[in-house]
């Protein structure tokens, strides 16, 4: 529990009052009156698409690098660092929604404040900016300022279709963290991922359209909101492979078609379930090691084409381990070239994620990292979308486990009755 003192309090409930009502390009200026009492300057830094730049909601004002910068590091890192600006000393911090990292927010102290020497200081402004990182989630759909500042670029109508689509990039609780990345994130064609998470279950896909244009995000969104609705009817996976493939042959009358995975992970057991759809497998990864691919349930890619042949492949099972990581991903990953023309290819896409698990950074920060590595590969060159998913899978919630052991515990001793 956080001490909140008076003036914070103030402050905190002076932002969750005005957030109802607030406009996306009144946040900045909000938190500025908010936090004025308190003789703090803040300026807001959202991420862009690419998660390289820290671009400010304010005008005038240049970008920052998310990398080698140290208010790159705080997003990074998700930590509350120190620095200076001008002679005063600053705090960066965080912007997180739940585990959705949503940029920084730089936290001007006058020096002579003793606030500024306030250790419940840190602590304090996390709370008040992870507030304000749910008011700005609950914003960004309906304001373009907030959508604009996200781009360091245009974005192409395909872009504009899927990114209304999808769900948030990372997404977490006690037991799963699922994160994504997609590129070229402001003119991706075909590629798209889902996911839903409770309290017992995760399930998550991964989809991949022939083709890079208009025609193939639209050909994707049907295939995501055929997947997304049957999963919502309680559909099994069969059902919900036959549900694209039906949805598909009845909007267009071509061989269009969609590769794929669907995968549901129990979050109690670690028990894994997944189709593969002419997709690349998932890769497993754990202790920081590759241990193999999800290969073992395999059929025609979703559309027309599946109606070539009867689909009889029955979903294939895995077991987790705590802290196993799945590594999905796109074939623009493994076909992407370098200027040399030499395919990035499965075993480097293996050494590289082994590289960057071994760093110990969050499946978040993970992902991000060893998407940038594979376009500093390829260059600013891509020939089609390449597309990232990790599921990390951390076992039940010790509280939990040794909750239910206790209690098991008890029975088996005769005490409790």
């Amino acid at each position: 529990m956080i001490d909140l003192d008076e003036p914070w309090q103030r402050a905190l409930l002076d932002l969750l009052t005005r957030s109802h009502l607030l406009p996306g390009d009144a946040i900045a200026p909000a938190l500025a009156d908010v936090l004025a009492p308190l003789r703090l300057d803040p300026e807001v830094y959202v991420i862009d698409r690419d998660q390289d730049q820290l671009r400010p909601l304010r005008d005038g004002l240049p970008a920052l690098k998310a990398d080698g910068t140290l208010a790159g590091r705080a997003y990074q890192l998700g930590q509350v660092l120190e620095g200076a600006d001008g002679g005063d000393p600053v705090l960066w911090v965080p912007l997180i929604d739940g585990i959705e990292r949503l940029g920084v927010v730089r936290i001007r102290l006058p020096a002579d404040a003793p606030v500024a020497r306030d250790p419940l200081l840190r602590p304090r402004c996390a709370l008040l900016c992870g507030t304000l990182a749910r008011v700005l989630s609950s914003k960004l759909p309906h304001s373009d300022l907030l959508a604009t500042a996200q781009r360091s670029q245009p974005m192409s109508v395909a872009g504009e279709l899927l990114w209304r689509l999808l769900p948030p990039l990372t997404v977490g609780t006690a037991s799963v963290t699922i994160a994504a990345v997609l590129e070229p994130a402001y003119d991706m064609g075909g590629d798209a991922f889902d996911y839903s998470v409770d309290s017992r279950e995760a399930q998550f896909a991964i989809f991949d359209s022939s083709g890079h244009d208009l025609s193939a995000g639209l050909t994707t969104s049907v295939a995501l909101a055929a997947a997304r609705t049957a999963r919502r009817e309680g559909v099994d996976l069969l059902g919900v492979a036959e549900r694209i493939d039906a949805e598909l042959v009845e909007q267009f009358d071509d061989f269009r078609f969609v590769t794929g995975v669907l995968a549901r992970l129990d979050l109690d057991t670690g028990r894994l379930r997944y189709l593969v759809a002419g997709h690349p497998a998932p890769v497993l990864l754990r202790g920081g090691r590759a241990v193999g691919s999800l290969d073992g349930a395999r059929r025609m890619p979703f559309g027309r084409i599946a109606s070539l042949a009867p689909q009889t492949a029955e979903p294939a099972e895995e077991l987790l381990e705590p802290g196993d990581r799945l590594l999905l991903h796109s074939d623009g990953v493994i076909e992407a070239r370098d200027g040399r023309g030499t395919e990035f290819g499965s075993a480097r896409l293996i050494e590289l994620a082994e590289r960057t698990a071994a760093d110990g950074l969050p499946a978040p920060e993970t992902l991000r990292r060893l998407t940038h590595a594979v376009r500093r590969y390829r260059g600013r060159t891509l020939e089609d979308d390449a597309t990232f998913v990790l599921v990390e899978w951390a076992g039940r919630p010790a509280a939990e486990a040794a909750a239910e052991g206790a209690d098991v515990g008890d029975i088996g001793s005769g005490r409790g009755c």
